[in-house]
Formats: structure tokens, sequence, C-alpha cells
């Protein structure tokens, strides 16, 4: 089975910046990691490899993400943790792109590599859209199974899944191919082994453009972005309420005061 994960590198908590221009995040040169999400995925992908394998149908892994050169950092993690290449998407044209356009460079990619399973942690935490991995599905005709909790049984042909929802679980079989996006709760990440820095350190980084994934110019970018950020700004801080203290019943003709005064919409 070929098995494709779908990793975001996104900026470190506390190094967010945005360009006044184009009120885009600035990537570049800024400290990033893996997006914890996608950390689950990509354990849950590299545990199927090893299931599928183990059950007589050798697996490998593909990671792939969208993203400038420095992307390739990830990427290295991403095979040190059991991976077993990577494909970084990088081009000045796919710069500015929504989640409209990233979904699709995604599934651009995936159609030409044709796994049999991709699978894309929920949502990143720059954005929280959760939008992406859906989008993959839509743009590259694979059926999906979102905030996936368990894969249960996977077969060459289906998979049945366990999924998190809002007034507990479900249970959903998925004809493959397939798109999941994964929860939390599906599994805990591993460390990287010394052998897997190993791998990490000497492997190929594939690179391809827009050329190379027959990605239109007017489909990428802030060119083909049908959402637009019109402006963007720091939420003002929060200033201190006042405090009232001594007995209680005082203290309830204060509030009585206070509301009083405040003008009813």
């Amino acid at each position: 089975m070929k098995i494709c994960c779908c990793i975001k590198q996104v900026p470190g908590t506390t190094e967010v910046k945005i360009n006044p221009e184009t009120n885009t995040l600035v990537r570049e040169g800024v400290e990033t990691q893996i997006n914890p999400f996608d950390l689950y995925a990509l354990e849950e992908a590299v545990r199927v490899k090893e299931r599928m394998t183990a059950a007589g149908d050798p697996s490998t892994v593909t990671v792939i993400s969208m993203g400038p050169p420095q992307a390739e950092d990830a990427l290295r993690e991403a095979i040190s943790l059991g991976a077993d290449d990577a494909i970084l998407l990088s081009d000045r044209a796919f710069a500015g792109s929504d989640t409209w356009c990233t979904s699709y460079v995604l599934a651009m990619a995936v159609k030409k590599l044709q796994p049999e399973l991709v699978i894309c942690g929920m949502q990143a935490i720059d954005g929280d859209t959760g939008q992406v991995g859906p989008g993959i599905a839509i743009h590259a005709n694979y059926a999906q199974a979102s905030y996936v909790a368990e894969i249960q049984e996977i077969d060459a042909k289906k998979l049945a899944a366990k999924r998190l929802i809002e007034e507990g679980y479900e249970f959903c079989e998925v004809k493959l191919p397939a798109v999941l996006t994964v929860v939390k709760e599906i599994n805990e990440p591993r460390t990287p082994s010394l052998r897997g820095k190993m791998a990490a350190k000497k492997a190929e980084i594939i690179k391809w453009g827009a050329a190379e994934i027959e990605a239109p110019a007017e489909k990428v970018g802030l060119l083909g972005s049908p959402t637009q950020v019109v402006k963007i700004m720091t939420p003002p801080c929060r200033e201190g309420g006042e405090k009232y203290e001594g007995e209680t019943s005082i203290i309830v003709e204060k509030l009585f005061d206070v509301l009083s005064c405040m003008e009813v919409v």
C-alpha cells in the first residue's frame, strides 16, 4: 500500500509575524515546528505501513509539505519518525495560498503519486480551519473521513474507522483511495530513533514546483485564492476590571448601581 501523509511547518507560538502588504504569515526566517496535529497523522501513517507490511502487503509512507525551502527541516524530521521519503512543494507561485489553493496544490501532488491512503492532522494551529484535509479529498476525488479517532480495520480496498463527533463517536466504512484527518486520541507519537535520525540526515528531499505537478498559475497563490484577507490586527489587551470587597449587601448594591448606569442595547 502506498500511503501519503501531509504535514505543515508552522511558526512557534511566540514567533508569529504578519506581512503588512499581503496580510499573510511571514514564514521565511521564523522559528518553526511541525504542526502538532500532523505528528499524530504521521504516527498513524507509519503504524498503517507496519500493519499492512506485517499482513503481507509491503507499504511505504511518503510525507508531503507545501512551504518555503526551510520546510525541508520538517520533512527530515518526519523521515526520522518513520517516513520513507519526502516531497517539498515549494514555488514562489504558491505564496499567499489560502486553504482552497493549498488543498489544490497538495491534491495535485497526490494525483501524481496516486496513493491508496492520505492521512492529515485535523487542523493546523496557525489557521485552525480544518479545511485542507477535506479539500484534498474533493480536489483529488477521494473518499474521506474526518476526525478519525481509530482505524479499526484496513485492507487493500477499504477501511473501518471510528470518528469523533459532538455526540460521541460514529463508526463508518470508507472505500479506498481515501483521505483521513485524525484527532489526537488516535495514538501517541513516537520519538525518533538513532537509525531514523541517520536516515533523515542522508535522505534526498524531492522538490516539486507548479510545473512538476501541472498546477496552472491562475489556480495557486494569491491569484488563485478565493479568500482574501483585507485587514489583520492584534487585538487590544484586556483591561483589568474593578474589584469590590466588603459586605455582600454593600457589594450587591454597588453592582446594581453599575448595571443601572449601563446602556441597554
